[in-house]
């Protein structure tokens, strides 16, 4: 009986409390460019409501049904928006800006209707920041249905990503966009990168992703394009749990059994190696060759993985799941919240006519020749299988005037990749090679967030700010195998024959490389509150503190061979090591394991950036805000490591710059809303010189035979930013902005070949450089015309114009080689710059009846990918036109599950990469093609 009675009074708690949902979201002070703390939310001729608390978010739990909510604060005009629909289970977002009264205290009361459109809170965010900055909602992501950052961001103005991973901000590479998480420096996946590596951030863990394209002084000075601040998921308001699983079809790329493999370990799907591909031998164990000790040598051999050649196997399709759980809890008068979040995503690709690394020379004792001659060509079969799996977890504790957070992110990739090529080589040697490639790259970041918000003072006209955020990168190349043999032809049987010929194809070779980063980055922000000239004002002033220290390390060995016919292997890798071929010392012949580590390969390196800043934002009318500010940073780099030659450095200072970095917003209202705006703004920013490209290091690439020669004379880059825009902000998401920018660069840096020295590439400060353009975008919803109110398009286009001067080198090296009737210019395109961007979107949504879809294209102009020298000419990247459609349903009584399909690169385009000369035809560096793929995934949220 107590069973029933229990069993009826859990249903009768269910009935009486399982009918609510809630309102949530935040309000903006409109005059302020800021959230307005302590403001009131009620729901109308009713005493139920609450206030926003010191970050300007509210909850308001409700019976479903539909309100009226009435938002107001003393001296600014009070808010009313109608027609708030309230679902069971479900959190309806709405946020609210309020601008200060006419009359200061007259009541004047504005009549809307609210929209679940978080896409309209971005943009609110936007119309309310200092900054030039764009967004990109959850809302928008899941309307592209991408399921990471990565394939998403592409439809934020200005915006394009390379290699499906890292993001370009105005058409500049990555060394002038820095990418950020929640505010703070995090090292990516490629620690050369500035950027962080955005796919490895599934949609389920993010709140926005936003673009800022004006600097201000409390942001670190190391951008130029943009600042990509990836926004996760704030603690819940309520109870939310959610799964998606999906699995993606290339026709390419899967169920085909020519894909090439090498043998994995049993954690290969946890994206780690189990030590079936580390070092056999201990760090400092001498290595001795036959001749020293015979014993010793054949044992060492042994000791080594046998395998050296790819394999054939069958290749599945590519998988991926998340899960995301979040609460909410009172503590007394507190609020206590937990957020975990876990991806997966293994992904197998598949290239049977893989192109890259070739080298096209102009001829350069006739400079009426104007073709392309062959160096080195190179094509081959490529398999890769890419395991990525991220985890989140986070807790948020809020007091009434305090919010503490901490945050835990663990990244673990795993990378392998099997390879054979075949390589042509025409002028400085003739000779051809077949090579058989094994890679396993294993990556690992954990990333720690501990943050603290506080708002003081009687009117709250304080607030301080702090976060701590440790991060450890671990970057390790295991066992990374390259077996070179040189073909040639029998000239009685006409058959290929295969030999090892260290001088004509190189040695079989063995790499192991290992990378560890460490990285602490701190802040501390205080903000006041004040009048100035009669209107509010505000004082930011701070500092920053981060420490990064690099530890790279390469230790190599090579497959020599003693009194051995090579020729008898067939050109089978796999028998160089086999027990009957490596070293004998019965027959003193075979294959041994001989190392060939050099010092120049390995370096140690710290940075350390001390920043401190001011800034005081105010107004001097009605209508015209100013931001202005200066920061200060002390960037220290420090080297330990030698070059072949036999210079070296232990612990010298490399870099030391102490400098300023002023900055200036002025913001116009051009009405009294606030929606129709003139910016404009100046700011003076830097690129700084990776660890690697600040060194000594010269490392070497067996793929392509190409060598890294690090420069220990680099700069940083200064450059000069100013940016005009034009922001129109209509109905619900309606949008209009026109934008013109213009940039000067001191002493940047590119990658460059070095003259003369074939296959060699260095980075370098060259000329300087001018980079102008325009951008324009419109968001429309094209509820206007009749029967199309669930459509919307979003259309942005940018124009960008760069000019680099040459450094005397590069322009000696270019009129040395000029071909006849060719002139040369004055400048040439910047590295890394692209002419102009493309994105086009349709969107569909339908909210009664579930259905959403969308229609997507994205290109960008042709970009310099690699400054050419003497007589290698430059390479571009050609336009890649990548066609993307969405279409999903939401399903269930409670509109709690999706079902999405998803197509991409419609247009079936290649990925290429060529040469260009005067009057040459175009030669292929790089080209594959990433194939057609559809996806079907499944989410849903309890």
């Amino acid at each position: 009986m107590k069973n029933i009675l229990l069993v009826v009074f859990l249903f009768l708690v269910h009935i009486t409390f399982g009918q609510t949902g809630t309102v949530a979201g935040k309000i903006n002070d409109g005059e302020y460019n800021d959230v307005l703390p302590f403001a009131n939310i009620i729901v109308k001729n009713t005493q139920t409501g609450t206030t926003s608390d010191f970050e300007g978010k509210y909850t308001l739990e409700l019976d479903a049904g539909t309100y009226t909510l009435v938002f107001s604060f003393v001296g600014y005009q009070t808010k009313e928006i109608t027609d708030v629909v309230i679902n069971e289970n479900t959190t309806t977002n709405l946020e609210v800006t309020l601008m200060a009264s006419a009359g200061q205290l007259d009541e004047i009361v504005i009549t809307t209707t609210a929209r679940r459109n978080t896409e309209s809170a971005v943009l609110s965010l936007q119309k309310n920041s200092i900054n030039l900055m764009d967004g990109l909602s959850l809302e928008t992501i899941k309307a592209t249905g991408a399921s990471n950052v990565a394939s998403a961001v592409t439809n934020v103005p200005g915006v394009s990503i390379q290699g499906g991973k890292f993001v370009y901000v105005r058409g500049l590479g990555d060394r002038y966009t820095k990418s950020i998480l929640n505010g703070m420096d995090v090292p990516g996946l490629d620690p050369d990168r500035n950027t962080l590596q955005l796919d490895i951030f599934p949609s389920q863990i993010l709140e926005n992703v936003l673009v800022v394209k004006s600097a201000t002084a409390d942001q670190p000075a190391d951008f130029t394009g943009g600042v990509v601040d990836i926004v996760t998921k704030d603690i819940p308001s309520r109870e939310e749990y959610s799964f998606s699983i999906g699995a993606s079809y290339n026709s390419d790329f899967h169920f085909n059994n020519n894909y090439l493999t090498s043998e994995s370990s049993s954690t290969d799907f946890l994206g780690f190696d189990d030590g079936l591909r580390s070092d056999p031998l201990a760090e400092g164990q001498v290595v001795p060759l036959p001749q020293q000790n015979e014993e010793v040598a054949q044992a060492i051999t042994q000791r080594f993985e046998p395998r050296l050649a790819a394999q054939r196997d069958n290749s599945l399709m590519d998988l991926k799941f998340s899960a995301t759980a979040g609460n909410q809890y009172d503590v007394g008068d507190n609020k206590l919240g937990y957020l975990a979040s876990l991806s997966y995503q293994n992904e197998t690709t598949y290239y049977d006519n893989y192109i890259n690394g070739q080298i096209y020379r102009k001829v350069e004792s006739d400079p009426s020749l104007f073709d392309l001659r062959a160096d080195i060509t190179q094509n081959g079969e490529v398999g890769v299988n890419n395991v990525l799996i991220s985890g989140l977890a986070g807790l948020s504790f809020k007091t009434e005037k305090s919010k503490y957070r901490f945050n835990v992110l663990h990244v673990q990739n795993g990378e392998s990749q099997a390879s054979i090529f075949r390589q042509s080589n025409f002028i400085i040697s003739s000779n051809s090679i077949k090579k058989d490639n094994l890679i396993y790259t294993e990556r690992a970041i954990t990333n720690g967030l501990l943050s603290g918000k506080h708002s003081l003072g009687e009117d709250n006209e304080w607030e301080i700010e702090w976060k701590l955020s440790p991060s450890l990168a671990r970057i390790d190349d295991k066992d990374f195998r390259v077996t070179p043999f040189r073909v040639s032809t029998n000239p009685d049987t006409g058959e290929e024959v295969f030999t090892i010929e260290p001088s004509e194809s190189g040695i079989p070779s063995r790499f192991y490389r290992n990378l560890e980063e460490i990285s602490l980055a701190g802040k501390l922000a205080l903000e006041k509150k004040h009048s100035l000239f009669g209107f509010d004002a505000k004082t930011k002033f701070g500092g920053a503190y981060t420490y990064k220290q690099r530890d790279f390390e390469v230790t190599k060995y090579s497959v020599a061979l003693l009194n051995f016919p090579s020729a008898s292997l067939g050109g089978d890798p796999n028998q160089i090591l086999s027990d009957e071929n490596i070293y004998d010392p019965a027959t003193n012949s075979g294959f041994y394991i001989r190392e060939d580590s050099n010092d120049s390969d390995s370096f140690d390196s710290e940075i350390t950036v001390a920043a401190g800043y001011a800034s005081e934002e105010f107004k001097i009318t009605n209508w015209f805000n100013a931001i202005l500010g200066v920061r200060f940073e002390k960037f220290d780099l420090t080297y330990t490591g030698e070059r072949q030659d036999g210079s070296a450095f232990n612990n010298a200072t490399i870099l030391d710059k102490s400098d300023f970095f002023p900055s200036a917003n002025l913001i116009f209202n051009l009405n009294e809303e606030g929606d129709t705006k003139i910016r404009t703004s100046y700011a003076r920013t830097t690129a700084r010189p990776s660890f690697k490209e600040a060194s000594l290091a010269e490392i070497f690439d067996p793929i392509s035979s190409t060598t890294f020669i690090g420069n220990i004379n680099l700069q940083p880059s200064y450059i000069n930013n100013f940016d005009l825009r034009f922001e129109k902000y209509g109905e619900s998401s309606d949008f209009f902005a026109l934008s013109g920018f213009y940039k000067t660069f001191n002493d940047p840096i590119e990658l460059s070949f070095i003259r003369r020295a074939y296959g060699q590439y260095t980075p370098l400060n060259l000329g300087d450089a001018n980079v102008f353009g325009g951008e324009i975008e419109v968001r429309k919803n094209l509820g206007f015309i009749q029967g199309l109110q669930n459509l919307s398009f979003n259309v942005n286009f940018s124009l960008i114009e760069s000019q680099q001067e040459y450094s005397d080198d590069e322009r000696q090296g270019r009129l040395d080689n000029l071909r006849e009737g060719e002139m040369l210019e004055d400048t040439r395109q910047l590295q890394g710059q692209s002419p102009y961007l493309i994105n086009i979107g349709f969107n569909y949504n339908d909210n009664d009846s579930g259905w959403q879809g969308g229609l997507f294209y994205n290109t960008q102009g042709k970009t310099l990918e690699i400054v050419g020298a003497a007589d290698v000419a430059d390479v571009f990247t050609l336009p890649f036109h990548n066609v993307k459609l969405n279409l999903s349903k939401v399903l269930g009584e409670k509109k709690n599950t999706t079902l999405s399909l998803k197509f991409d690169n419609l247009l079936d385009d290649d990925i290429e990469s060529v040469y260009q000369s005067f009057g040459a035809q175009d030669e292929i560096y790089s080209k594959w093609n990433p194939g057609q793929e559809i996806s079907l995934s499944y989410s849903i949220r309890f």
